[in-house]
C-alpha cells in the first residue's frame, strides 16, 4: 500500500511539473519566439501536442511524463541563449545609459535624468552630469510607489548627501518606442534591465503628478558607511550594463529583488521573506526588522510617510527633496 501511495504521489508531482513546464514553454515560444505570430503559434502548439502524444503512447505514465521534459529542456536551452541588447530604438526616457567615474572620493555620473514633464508622455528631455563627494553621504532612503493594487508596488532608493544633494536610482525595464509594460511579458525576455539614475523630482514627481500614484518615503536605518557601500555596488552594475546588457525579469530581477541583491553584496541583506515578492508590504517588513523608524505605531508611520501631496505641492521647486521630507519620521531634516 505504501509503495502504491508513493507511486501516486510521484505521478502527481511529475504531472504538475510537466504541465508547468509545458505551459512555460508555450508562453516562452509565443513571447520570445519568431516575430511571425503564425510561426510562433505553430511552434508553441507543437509542445503540448508532443506532450499529449507521449502521454497517450508511452507506458508507464511516469515515463511519459518524464519524457515531456525533453522539449521543455530544448526550449529552455534556446531561451537562455537569447542575448539582450543595448542597440534598440529606445523610448526617449530610457535612451541613455548612465555611467559613473571616480577620482578619489569624487564621484561623477553622466546621464542623470532630470526631465521637465508636462504629462507622462510629453516632456523636455534633460540629461545632466553631476558630481558628488562620497564622504558626504549621510544615508539612503526607500521609496514605495503604488499605482493601484496594494499587493505590488514599485520601489527605488535615493542617497542623501550632507551638501543637500540627493541621487535616486530606480531599477526598471528599458522599453522600446511604442512598447508598454506587461506583467506577464515581464516574466520572459521582453525587456532589458535599466537603472534610472535621476533627480528625485524627476522620479517622484512623474509618479505623483502625472501617473496618479501614491508615493511613500522611508528613511532606512543604514550607517553612512553602509549607504556608501550600497551606492558603489549599484554603480558597479550601472557601469556594467553599458557593455553587458542584462534581462529584466518580473520574478527574479525586478525593482525589489535587485535591491535585495545589492544589499546582500554589502552584507546588509536579511533572510528572504514573502514580502520581497509581495513588495506592497515591504515597509511592514522593514518596520518589523527595525530597518526604518519604529518610534511610532506602524499605521501612523505609514500615514506620515505618504509624501504624495508634498511632492505635488513642491512641483518644480529647487528644494523639492527637502520639501518632501518635511515632517518625515526619522529624517535628517531639522524641520522633522
Amino acid at each position: 500500500m505504501f509503495a502504491r501511495a508513493r507511486r501516486i504521489v510521484v505521478t502527481a508531482l511529475l504531472l504538475a511539473a510537466a504541465v508547468g513546464g509545458v505551459t512555460w514553454s508555450v508562453l516562452a515560444l509565443w513571447f520570445d519566439g519568431p516575430a511571425s505570430r503564425l510561426l510562433a503559434g505553430i511552434m508553441a502548439a507543437c509542445i503540448p501536442l508532443a506532450a499529449l502524444l507521449l502521454v497517450a503512447l508511452v507506458r508507464p505514465l511516469r515515463l511519459a511524463l518524464a519524457a515531456c521534459f525533453l522539449p521543455v529542456v530544448a526550449v529552455a536551452v534556446w531561451w537562455i541563449s537569447i542575448p539582450p541588447s543595448n542597440q534598440r530604438d529606445w523610448s526617449p526616457e530610457v535612451a541613455r545609459l548612465a555611467s559613473a567615474t571616480f577620482d578619489g572620493n569624487r564621484l561623477t555620473i553622466e546621464n542623470v535624468r532630470n526631465f521637465q514633464y508636462r504629462s507622462e508622455t510629453d516632456y523636455n528631455p534633460h540629461w545632466e552630469t553631476r558630481t558628488f563627494d562620497l564622504d558626504k553621504i549621510q544615508g539612503v532612503d526607500l521609496f514605495i510607489s503604488f499605482w493601484g493594487p496594494t499587493l505590488i508596488a514599485h520601489t527605488f532608493a535615493s542617497w542623501q548627501f550632507a551638501d543637500g544633494q540627493h541621487l535616486a536610482i530606480s531599477i526598471e525595464t528599458r522599453k522600446e518606442k511604442g512598447e508598454s509594460y506587461s506583467a506577464v511579458r515581464g516574466f520572459f525576455r521582453q525587456y532589458e534591465l535599466y537603472y534610472v539614475v535621476a533627480d528625485e523630482r524627476d522620479l517622484v514627481g512623474l509618479r505623483t503628478d502625472y501617473r496618479g500614484e501614491q508615493v511613500y518615503l522611508y528613511r532606512l536605518r543604514a550607517s553612512p558607511a553602509t549607504a556608501r557601500a550600497l551606492l558603489l555596488d549599484y554603480l558597479k552594475d550601472v557601469n556594467q550594463l553599458r557593455d553587458h546588457p542584462s534581462w529584466y525579469n518580473a520574478l527574479t530581477h525586478n525593482c525589489t529583488t535587485t535591491i535585495r541583491y545589492h544589499a546582500k553584496n554589502v552584507a546588509a541583506g536579511r533572510p528572504f521573506d514573502w514580502r520581497i515578492l509581495a513588495n506592497g508590504y515591504l515597509d511592514e517588513l522593514a518596520y518589523q526588522r527595525g530597518q526604518i523608524d519604529t518610534g511610532l505605531p506602524f499605521t501612523e508611520l505609514r500615514a506620515r510617510s505618504n509624501i504624495t501631496e508634498k511632492a505635488k505641492a513642491a512641483d518644480d521647486s529647487p528644494d523639492f527633496s527637502a520639501l518632501i521630507r518635511v515632517g518625515l519620521p526619522g529624517s535628517h531634516d531639522s524641520r522633522s
